[in-house]
This record gives structure tokens, C-alpha cells and sequence, in this order.
């Protein structure tokens, strides 16, 4: 069974749909990546939220923005698929409808991502190539990583 997708604006989201949007994130980069960091970043606000549902409930989320928000390209970042679902490989789903959603939506096909150094692969399987050396965010390896 697949995932049904949505793209809302944050103005869109209904409080439900918001709550387990920020569950899921604090769920995977907070408790399983035993990571403290601050998640509400003020980009919520200016992102378009992709979600997949399955049933009734978030299992994936991205946000996507315009270019000059987090890079000088268009960007997707906090990539999320919740844990018990990632043998479903709905995180190749999720990047395929990012994609095509900062496509749709800004017109873009240059796409900037900061991604954890564990992840290269994953994204070099959507087309990313590394930009960058690897740094620390967060106490976690990342590098930034493009698509053109």
C-alpha cells in the first residue's frame, strides 16, 4: 500500500497535522539520534510541508523552500521516515516527490541539501553530488550535497 502525499504551506496545516509532523522529527533527530538541538528553527513558518499518510497517520515529512532560504538554491531538509516503516523504502518516495515538488512549486532544478554523512549514498541515488567537506552540525557529520 502506498502513501498518500500533501503539500501545504505552514498556514495550511491543520494543528493535528502540524503536532505529528513536529513528533515525527522530534522522534527521529531528538530520541533516536540522541541528539538535543533545537528543531523550531523559524523555517517552518516559510517552508512547504511534503507528508506522507498512511493509514490515518505522518510517517514521512520534508520541508521544502525557495532559494535564499537556507541555501542560494532551492533546498529540502529535514528529511524524516518514521523508523518502523524504512524497510518500506518510502524514504526514495519522499525525495522523489520533494523533488518534484520544489519542481512544481518554485520552478527550480538546482537543489541544495545539508545532509548527514551516513546518507550520501541515499542521496547520490536521487541524483545529489557532495559540494563539500564534511562538518559538524549538531555533533552529527554532514556535507552539503547538490543536484543540478
Amino acid at each position: 500500500m502506498a502513501l498518500e502525499w500533501e503539500i501545504k504551506p505552514f498556514e495550511a496545516l491543520t494543528v493535528h497535522e502540524l503536532y505529528d509532523i513536529l513528533k515525527l522529527r522530534s522522534e527521529i533527530f531528538v530520541v533516536e539520534q540522541n541528539c538535543v538541538y533545537l528543531d523550531l528553527d523559524g523555517k517552518d513558518k516559510v517552508a512547504l510541508h511534503l507528508f506522507g499518510e498512511f493509514e490515518g497517520a505522518i510517517v514521512a515529512h520534508a520541508r521544502l523552500f525557495k532559494a535564499g532560504i537556507s541555501f542560494d538554491n532551492a533546498s529540502i531538509g529535514r528529511v524524516t521516515v518514521a523508523a518502523n516503516y524504512r524497510d518500506r523504502k518510502w524514504g526514495h518516495d519522499l525525495m522523489r516527490e520533494a523533488i518534484a515538488g520544489i519542481q512544481l512549486y518554485f520552478g527550480e532544478s538546482q537543489i541544495t541539501i545539508g545532509a548527514q554523512l551516513y546518507l550520501k549514498k541515499f542521496y547520490e541515488s536521487h541524483g545529489f553530488v557532495q559540494t563539500s567537506e564534511m562538518y559538524l552540525e549538531d555533533d552529527i557529520p554532514h556535507i552539503e550535497m547538490q543536484k543540478v
